[in-house]
Parts: structure tokens; C-alpha cells; sequence
């Protein structure tokens, strides 16, 4: 709003301006009035000595001229030292009327500017009241244009906080579906050598078996060859016996 927040119109300014003129013009002419009071008051005073000097010294004016020298003298430095009484305390009084009058338009300096500080807050607040009440839906409208957009920034940050999260669970299971295809592949080597193994040991106690066989057989058949040995010889053994 800038400084225009503070202008007054003619009137507003012709109204404060006759307000504070009013005020401060009532409280002035209170206290103009005491201080014509006081000077009055001290005037009055003033006469009232005058007065008692003049009649002192008409008095004496009037006794028999064979008073002393030395009477006169003395009534002389009387009165001098009263002027100096009277013009000292009337130094005295106009200083203090001064110092008063110096104290009165500080006061009221500090008034003004005060109801001047005030009027100015009022009309500040005033003005920035009437312009968010213009501006009362504009304001409402970049309110929701802001709400919306923070909500389709937070949704997109959540769809692709969801989309992140996908990947690393279609990662994290292609990650096991390839342990697993290792462990699979190592098992079934694993076996493989087992069976290659087994073979092998059955193989081998097949052979070691059929050697076992041949060897027995080959003893049934030396033991066949021996006694068909040995009754081949009784036979020829009875045959020269009866020969």
C-alpha cells in the first residue's frame, strides 16, 4: 500500500486538523488562563509593595526636616535593597515562567505527536482491513490455486515415491529370483556329482562283483577240471586193476 495507506482526504484532514485545534485550543486557553491568573496575582503584589514604599517615603517626606542624615541614608539603602529584592525575585519568576512555558509546549509537542501516531495506526489498520476485505477473493482463489498445486505436487511425489518403491521390490525380487536360480543351478550340481559318484562306487562294485564271480567260477571250474582229473585217473587206476 505504501504511503498512499496514509493519505487523508480534504475532509478527514480539515476534521483532524479542527479536532486537534479544538483540543489542544481548550487545553491551551485552561492554562492560559492560570498563567493570566498567577501574573495578575503577582502584580497585585508588586502594587501592594509600591504602594508601602510610597507611603513610607511620603511619611517620611512629610516628618520635620531636622531628621538625622543618617536616617536617610539608611532609608535609601532600604529601598535600594527592596528594588534588588523585587527585581532579583522578578528574574526568578520569569525564568520559572519560561522553564513552565518550555515544559507546557513540550507536553503538548509530545501530545500531538502521540494522537498523531495513534491517528496514523488507525488509519493503517483501517486501510489494510478495507483492502483484504477488496481483495478477500482474490485471496481466497490464490489460496486454492496454492492448496492445488501443493496437492499435485504431494500426489506426484507420492506416485513416484510408490513407482521408487515398486522398482526396488521388482528389484529386490529379481535379486532373489537370482539367488535362488544359483542355488537351484548349485544343488543340481551338487547332485549331478553325487550320482556321478554313486555310479561310479555301483560300477565299480559291479565289476569288483563279476570279478568275484569269474574268480569263483574259475575255481568251481578248477575244482570240476581236478576231480574230473582225479576220477579220470581212478578210472584208469581200476582199469589196470582188473586188466
Amino acid at each position: 500500500m505504501g504511503s498512499r495507506s496514509i493519505e487523508r482526504s480534504p475532509e478527514r484532514r480539515h476534521h483532524h486538523h479542527h479536532r486537534r485545534r479544538h483540543r489542544h485550543g481548550s487545553h491551551s486557553s485552561s492554562k492560559t488562563k492560570r498563567h493570566y491568573k498567577k501574573k495578575r496575582h503577582r502584580e497585585s503584589k508588586k502594587r501592594r509593595r509600591s504602594s508601602s514604599s510610597d507611603y513610607y517615603r511620603s511619611s517620611q517626606q512629610e516628618e520635620p526636616s531636622s531628621s538625622s542624615s543618617s536616617t536617610s541614608s539608611g532609608e535609601e539603602e532600604a529601598a535600594r535593597s527592596s528594588r534588588s529584592r523585587n527585581k532579583k525575585n522578578g528574574e526568578i519568576e520569569r525564568l520559572a515562567e519560561i522553564e513552565r512555558q518550555k515544559r507546557q509546549k513540550e507536553q503538548e509537542q509530545k501530545n500531538i505527536e502521540e494522537e498523531a501516531n495513534r491517528r496514523i495506526e488507525e488509519l493503517v489498520a483501517k486501510r489494510v482491513e478495507e483492502e483484504l476485505e477488496r481483495r478477500k477473493d482474490e485471496i481466497e482463489t490464490e489460496v486454492l490455486r496454492r492448496v492445488e498445486e501443493a496437492k499435485k505436487v504431494m500426489e506426484q511425489q507420492m506416485l513416484e515415491e510408490m513407482e521408487r518403491r515398486k522398482q526396488e521390490q521388482l528389484e529386490e525380487a529379481k535379486r532373489r529370483e537370482e539367488e535362488e536360480k544359483i542355488r537351484r543351478a548349485e544343488a543340481e550340481r551338487i547332485m549331478e556329482e553325487n550320482q556321478k559318484k554313486i555310479e561310479e562306487q555301483q560300477k565299480k562294485m559291479a565289476e569288483e562283483r563279476l570279478k568275484m564271480i569269474e574268480d569263483q567260477m574259475k575255481i568251481e571250474e578248477e575244482k570240476q577240471r581236478l576231480r574230473r582229473k582225479e576220477e579220470k585217473r581212478m578210472r584208469e587206476e581200476q582199469k589196470k586193476d582188473t586188466g
